[in-house]
């Protein structure tokens, strides 16, 4: 039997979360649903909880379409090689109206539509640029229609989604569900 994933930082919930983690906790739970062990590991230090949660929000009310969102936090979790963060995302991206070829594309940075194409070019030469970017990519985003405030909200989103991926990676974070079912398998 495959032992179930443990993670490395306690996975908090409304109970044993540090006070300052439950005003984020409970707004969190309001919207339905359970806790994932993303945001119960977070709250576990209430500064990043608080920081995360407002970052989030914060983009989700820009100016990109949530599309275009959840396709450039397809391709930076596929890049980071993020179990956890994709299986959430393949989800929320269904949710938010991608079809499976869609999102199978966004995960190699690509699209069939040319506009959100250019848009993932552009994220990926920013993820993947060591230095500045290459200038190509920043006129063909701009050529295909993006705004100025559309490329920084996407330098932004690939920076929201390289911090998802290096605090489930780095905290060994079981996907959802998986602490529950690693608790009942120790108790059979």
């Amino acid at each position: 039997m495959k032992k179930a994933k443990e993670s490395r930082f306690h996975v908090h919930d409304e109970l044993t979360a540090p006070e300052r983690s439950l005003p984020v906790l409970k707004g969190a739970l309001s919207s339905g649903g359970q806790l994932s062990n993303f945001l119960g590991v977070l709250a576990g230090a209430p500064a990043v909880l608080r920081a995360y949660a407002r970052f989030r929000s914060e983009l989700r009310q820009g100016s990109l379409p949530l599309k275009s969102q959840q396709r450039i936090a397809l391709a930076v979790a596929e890049h980071e090689r993020s179990e956890y963060s994709l299986a959430s995302l393949l989800r929320t991206a269904r949710d938010a109206g991608l079809g499976l070829d869609e999102i199978e594309l966004a995960r190699r940075f690509e699209s069939a539509d040319l506009r959100e194409a250019a848009l993932l070019q552009f994220a990926r030469g920013v993820l993947e640029s060591s230095d500045v970017p290459p200038l190509h990519l920043h006129e063909e985003a701009r050529e295909a229609g993006w705004t100025d405030e559309q490329l920084l909200e996407t330098i932004a989103h690939v920076g929201l989604g390289v911090l998802t991926s290096l605090i489930t990676r780095g905290g060994n974070l079981p996907l959802d569900g998986s602490a529950e079912q690693g608790r009942l398998v120790q108790a059979a």
